[in-house]
Order: C-alpha cells, then structure tokens, then sequence
C-alpha cells in the first residue's frame, strides 16, 4: 500500500471544474456512488479511478469533440470524501478528511484512544486499483480519503 500515490477520485469527492471562458460549464460537480460527474452539453463521464488532471483531460476531449475549439479545464477537489474510524475510539464514526493527516491524528478527530485500546499499530483499510487492502500500520501512516482505520483492543 503506497503511501504517496497520487490521488484518485471516487464517490463521495466534491470537485470543482473550470472550464476557461465558459462561466455557464464551470461549477460544482459531486461524484456520484458510481464514480462518475454529469456535465452540461458532455453529459456523464467517469471520474472513478483518475486524478483531476486525467479528469480534466478527459473533459477536455470530450468538448473538443464538437463543441469548443481549443477547451481549458481544470479540476481541483473542493471537499475529500470523509474516512472511517472505528474500534477502540472514544468515538467511532465517519469523518471530514483533512489534508496530511495520519493514523494518529485521525484517532484525536475520533475522540482519542478508548481505554483498552492497543496504541502500537492500527489497521487501514484503503481502496487500491488491486482491490480493497488491509493492512496493519504505524500511527505515523498517512491516511487517504475513504480509508478505514480499525484501532483493535489490546491484550493485557
């Protein structure tokens, strides 16, 4: 599991595309549970699996296709889909992703550590183009938006 792959996108990510010149296509966009956007005059394209820039890309060829000469996009993420922190917190739940957050300051936004929780290693759960991983980690892991973090309980 990589900790600096780049960032894709999945359900649940807010993005805001800018489409130069064009006011009218510019806007807000969410990810459906799909992993896909619908747009003005391009309608549906997918998002599930790409980085704003593929995305962007993407959209731009789709509007080269007949619609605008020379199009410029850009994409950015305006809100990260939330994590998961469940187990040995004081409170366990689904969250807002913060930008360089790691295990350990995922497990302060849950509340803290409850009292039998085991402090050493947490388990991360994250989506990877193999499939779903899970694997025991540090606290000093970096977490992704949409991973779950499993704090187990420790035994005495």
């Amino acid at each position: 599991m990589e900790a600096h792959a780049p960032y894709t996108l999945a359900g649940g990510d807010r993005l805001r595309v800018i489409v130069f010149g064009q006011d009218s296509l510019s806007n807000s966009y969410a990810v459906d549970g799909a992993g896909r956007i619908a747009m003005p005059l391009i309608g549906v394209i997918e998002a599930q699996g790409r980085t704003t820039l593929q995305l962007a890309r993407a959209i731009e060829d789709r509007l080269r296709a007949g619609y605008l000469r020379e199009p410029k996009v850009s994409v950015e993420v305006e809100t990260y889909r939330p994590f998961f922190v469940l187990g040995e917190v004081n409170s366990s739940g689904q969250f807002p992703y913060v930008n360089n957050m790691t295990v350990q300051t995922a497990i302060a936004i849950a509340g803290g550590f409850a009292p039998r929780a085991n402090r050493n290693y947490a388990e991360l759960t994250r989506a990877t183009p193999e499939g779903m991983m899970t694997v025991a980690v540090p606290m000093t892991m970096p977490v992704r938006p949409g991973d779950t973090i499993v704090i187990k309980e420790r035994f005495f």
